[in-house]
């Protein structure tokens, strides 16, 4: 700053011009630039142009019909674009929450989280398991071995595989233990999930239990009030509860099964079915050993904002897609 008042005080406004820099100066005009810019932050479709993302060659092909912009390579193409937080060649999606009654169905598990159900304390001994499958785990046999790290080379497995079936992970996660109980059947349905079910409620922890909330997806196999109705029959302690539609995130279970898929199942090289569940089985076994709870942190408070700013932003939506009459 003080280099600046001094410049200031000697030239007045000259002296806060750049001064001559050394190297070449830019040959890419500010104009192209800016151009190369709007054009990347347009969808392709927008423009008329039928593809999914653009590339620097795509862009460059559009660009070339621009008059006034002079002609560039890709490769400076591509530094500009580098150089910009806008990268159209990377992209994410996302799914906002639907269905009816999202946010008061969503806010009973995040109540049970926090200790809390109907407004009230749970009861001591009340107990919480989040169940789940995973429906379709693949035996891949590598068509040659994997081949362990070694000194300056990565693990190496083979691309091309031959297909040995597929299996089903079906597990429950007891939310304030961490422990997981889990099976593995051929498929998913009613009958294998009752039957896990069954092994999980035998336990004197659950069977003796107050209330044992039982958070489900809507998989066919647990799906519906159909399903809270045999689930009540059989055990009528046990309260089984939904989470709303497209919110899995919302059931802890996921969180292990993220975890199985990354240290057990892949890079998924199993020479049988036999193999495969008995690795998964294994896993568990292993990961018990010292299971501990989730740290969730994600309230309904939380959720009441999310679901405030989605709509905010569907309302400043609709207005600039139909925008108000103007008074005369």
């Amino acid at each position: 700053m003080r280099k600046w008042r001094g410049r200031f005080a000697d030239r007045g406004l000259e002296g806060l011009r750049d001064l001559p820099r050394p190297g070449r100066p830019r040959q890419i005009t500010a104009a192209t630039r800016a151009a190369v810019v709007a054009l990347a932050c347009q969808l392709p479709a927008a423009t008329g142009v039928p593809i999914g993302h653009w590339t620097g060659p795509d862009l460059l092909r559009e660009l070339s019909g621009v008059p006034d912009i002079q002609a560039i390579s890709a490769t400076s193409l591509l530094r500009i674009l580098a150089g910009h937080p806008g990268k159209p060649w990377q992209y994410q999606s996302w799914i906002y929450p639907r269905g009816p009654h999202f946010e008061a169905r969503a806010r009973v598990i995040l109540d049970l989280c926090q200790g809390r159900y109907g407004g009230e304390p749970l009861r001591p001994g009340d107990r919480i398991l989040s169940f789940d499958a995973e429906p379709q785990i693949n035996a891949r046999r590598r068509l040659h071995r994997t081949l362990p790290a070694g000194r300056g080379k990565r693990v190496r497995y083979e691309h091309e595989y031959e297909r040995k079936g597929s299996l089903a992970l079906l597990a429950g996660l007891d939310v304030h233990t961490g422990q997981v109980p889990g099976s593995t059947p051929v498929t998913t349905g009613i009958l294998p999930f009752m039957k896990l079910a069954a092994r999980v409620m035998a336990r004197p922890e659950y069977a003796n239990a107050p209330r044992v909330f039982v958070i489900v997806g809507n998989g066919s196999d647990h799906r519906g009030q159909a399903a809270i109705c045999r689930l009540a029959a059989a055990w009528p302690n046990a309260i089984m509860i939904h989470t709303p539609l497209h919110a899995s995130w919302l059931n802890q279970i996921e969180i292990f099964f993220s975890v199985i898929q990354k240290k057990a199942v892949t890079p998924n090289d199993f020479g049988s079915l036999d193999q495969l569940s008995g690795t998964l089985l294994a896993f568990i076994d292993r990961y018990n050993q010292t299971a501990r709870p989730y740290s969730w942190k994600y309230t309904s408070a939380d959720l009441h904002d999310l679901m405030k700013r989605i709509s905010r932003h569907e309302q400043e939506r609709a207005t600039q897609d139909h925008p108000l009459p103007q008074a005369a």
